[in-house]
């Protein structure tokens, strides 16, 4: 009783100084003051029907074993006549970023390899969707629907993320159907990771779990912050370190899918050969140890 009670201390004191200390606008959304809890409730009724569940039809090669390329060995293991081909299905999550135009924002390994791709929205409304580009590098792809009555989420400016700004994790975690978990942003600008070629991962230890990829990782407004994509996860569940990619880079994917259908990037070429003693000694640099670019293609 003395635990319980010094629990319903804390409480009370907690909320009073929310009460006092906080501004009645921004608690708003944290303090019922008629059930007398701290909630997020108004918060995530907003923002939960903008994020989906994603299934994914797709055919993978089945094992290369010799004995079952004879057709008699196939026939007697029961196996395929199509090579050895199956049909999986996967899941994922999706986050619808314009209504109008029914866009959803999600991993690309959720939809990589996908024949058929269906979205479902939180009032259990199905839809086909249709592919509008996907990008391997950051792990973002863009599919599309069209439905008639979408939300959508407002994405924030993921440069002003500060650690310890607390962000609730939105998806579909093993197929279990729209899940939230809570956190604070643990780190900024996570990197050599080596999952991604172009890493700038927001951390968090709001639980992301698999099927949680292409989810939305939210800020307590609401606003779209970042698209959880990967875990650490040492013994195959959560152990409070999942990365996002932040909205900063959602933006510019977006908008080169949109465009061209995959993202379009600078390169550039330059072709070099040793200075020679007549160039160097124009150049006023060592000579032998010295080089002349020749050439430069962008």
């Amino acid at each position: 009783m003395r635990t319980l009670k010094r629990i319903s201390y804390a409480a009370v004191t907690l909320a009073a100084m929310i009460m006092f200390l906080v501004p009645a606008a921004a608690r708003a959304p944290l303090l019922d003051e008629q059930r007398g809890v701290l909630t997020l409730a108004p918060v995530l009724e907003k923002a939960t029907p903008a994020v989906v569940s994603v299934a994914v039809a797709s055919r993978l090669p089945g094992d290369d074993n010799p004995l079952l390329r004879d057709p008699f060995f196939r026939r007697f293991f029961g196996a395929p006549e199509s090579g050895g081909e199956r049909q999986a299905m996967s899941a994922g999550s999706g986050v619808i970023i314009d209504a109008r135009r029914g866009l959803i924002v999600t991993n690309h390994h959720v939809i990589a390899n996908a024949e058929r791709i269906t979205v479902t929205v939180k009032d259990g409304r199905q839809f086909k969707a249709k592919l509008i580009g996907s990008d391997e590098a950051t792990d973002l792809g863009l599919i599309q629907v069209e439905a008639g009555t979408l939300s959508e989420l407002k994405l924030a400016d993921s440069d002003s993320l500060q650690v310890g700004d607390v962000v609730l994790a939105i998806g579909n975690p093993f197929g279990l159907g729209q899940t939230v978990t809570s956190g604070i942003v643990s780190a900024l600008g996570r990197a050599g990771l080596g999952t991604e070629k172009y890493e700038n991962f927001i951390q968090t230890d709001a639980p992301i779990n698999p099927g949680n990829s292409g989810g939305a990782l939210i800020n307590s407004k609401g606003e779209l912050v970042g698209i959880n994509t990967a875990i650490i996860a040492p013994a195959g569940g959560n152990v409070g370190i999942g990365f996002a990619v932040p909205t900063s880079m959602v933006r510019v994917v977006v908008d080169q899918l949109l465009k061209h259908g995959s993202v379009k990037r600078g390169r550039i070429g330059i072709a070099v050969q040793t200075a020679t003693s007549d160039i160097a000694k124009a150049l006023g640099v060592p000579v032998g140890r010295s080089a002349v670019a020749i050439s430069i293609s962008a």
